[in-house]
């Protein structure tokens, strides 16, 4: 997270969801799965390296994975929604909280960017995809949402992009992170005026579910 971000029109931030209880992989966390040596966490983490602040919304375990970005202090975040595993509409509400909420003393605090990245983060193909979204704000910057289009038209909620003001009013009507418990994602972000983003390269929000989805990212399933 070091490198030189975007614009000032252009800043982000964003929300990982990084929990769900994973009951088709047995219960093993999929932030936690490994993919040459580096967990489904902090690939997305990696993609996000222009972001300002980062919310991650998962289990207390994962702030073991977000200590070994030190450069990174006060710009990681981990939050959880409330109740856990209510859903993931009630972990962006939970991540929007945070973001909002004041930088702690002493952190460099620049206040919310315009723009919120919302990703889940057992998709491993999602190297370039902010940059491509940042270039379709730029090119309809009349829209609240950039949602990305895989190539059959099935819409990429949980790989987006949002106005931050309108994805904060969005979460307000819904009730907050308590009223998004149980809803989805579609209806939370029906809202937002969207604009399709067609992706950029075949794989782009190919998500990991099952053991076998894993196995086709080389990653082995426990020993029993």
């Amino acid at each position: 997270m070091n490198g030189p971000g975007p614009g000032p029109a252009e800043a982000f931030d964003a929300v990982v969801l990084a929990g769900g209880r994973s009951a088709r992989l047995g219960g093993v966390p999929k932030a936690l799965l490994e993919i040459a040596g580096r967990t489904l966490l902090e690939r997305t983490l990696d993609v996000l390296d222009g972001a300002r602040r980062i919310a991650v919304v998962g289990p207390p375990e994962l702030a073991a994975v977000l200590a070994r970005r030190p450069a990174a202090e006060g710009r990681l975040l981990l939050t959880r929604e409330d109740p856990p595993f209510a859903g993931p509409a009630a972990g962006i509400a939970a991540g929007v909280a945070a973001l909002a909420a004041p930088a702690p003393a002493g952190a460099d605090d620049g206040g919310q960017a315009p723009l919120t990245l919302l990703l889940a983060c057992d998709m491993p193909g999602l190297a370039g995809l902010p940059q491509h979204l940042l270039a379709a704000v730029r090119h309809h910057p009349e829209a609240g949402l950039w949602l990305p289009v895989d190539a059959t038209g099935r819409e990429q909620q949980l790989a987006c992009c949002a106005r931050t003001s309108a994805l904060a009013a969005a979460v307000a009507a819904a009730g907050g992170a308590a009223g998004a418990g149980g809803l989805s994602v579609r209806k939370l972000l029906a809202p937002l005026a969207a604009v399709h983003v067609p992706l950029p390269a075949a794989g782009t929000t190919e998500d990991i579910d099952t053991w076998a989805d894993a196995a086709r990212f080389g990653i082995a399933r426990p020993a029993p």
